[in-house]
């Protein structure tokens, strides 16, 4: 009996969520990005990790990858464009402190380019995976935007609460219910990184009351 043996196909989510750790490895680890107190690269390398993995593996089109992420085709444009050799003449401090949103998502592009060169050349390893997952999920809170991007797959960007609250229904995030969170946001929204940046905006708000 012949048993044919095919190859794993890795699905986009796991994938890209391994660009992801990997892009925070690449910066320093999830420490260095609370260092510089700058929480705003988790979506800009979260939609990087995305985009690289649909144009890579996929081979989908800029425009195809920024109708699925909620984004401009100019963004997308961008990050697929970016030249990873560039990021590594730069230091770990300059990339972390990048402000500039476009510049950011060039970057976001250049990073998860490189750490997508990374896996494919097989320097990933599982255990530290995990290790910078726990990390991540400890220092930045990054836990609660992969449960929200994960339910965000395949919507309609702008949005508006009601369809928000149908597809995030029943998430808890630090604490408070996501339809307590998402009666404080400003709709419609318009991309997931929006999304993002308007719940960490509101939880600080709370907080600091």
């Amino acid at each position: 009996m012949v048993v044919e043996v095919k190859p794993v196909v890795e699905d986009v989510d796991s994938k890209a969520m391994r660009v992801f750790l990997k892009s925070i490895e690449i910066l320093g680890g999830p420490k260095k990005l609370v260092e510089h107190r700058n929480l705003t690269w988790l979506p800009s390398l979260m939609a990087a990790s995305y985009a690289i993995v649909y144009a890579k593996d996929k081979s989908y089109s800029a425009e195809t990858i920024a109708s699925l992420l909620g984004m401009t085709k100019q963004s997308v444009q961008n990050m697929l464009r970016a030249d990873p050799e560039v990021l590594k003449a730069k230091l770990g401090e300059e990339i972390v402190a990048e402000k500039d949103e476009e510049r950011r998502t060039h970057t976001a592009g250049a990073l998860a380019k490189l750490a997508y060169q990374e896996i494919m050349a097989g320097r990933d390893e599982i255990n530290l995976a995990i290790e910078i997952t726990k990390q991540a999920v400890k220092s930045l809170g990054a836990e609660w935007a992969v449960h929200v991007l994960s339910r965000l797959k395949g919507a309609d960007f702008p949005v508006e609460k009601n369809t928000l609250k149908n597809r995030l229904g029943g998430l808890v995030i630090k604490g408070r219910p996501i339809e307590e969170i998402l009666d404080k946001l400003e709709y419609p929204i318009k991309s997931p990184a929006e999304l993002l940046h308007q719940i960490r905006k509101a939880i600080e708000i709370d907080t600091n009351k």
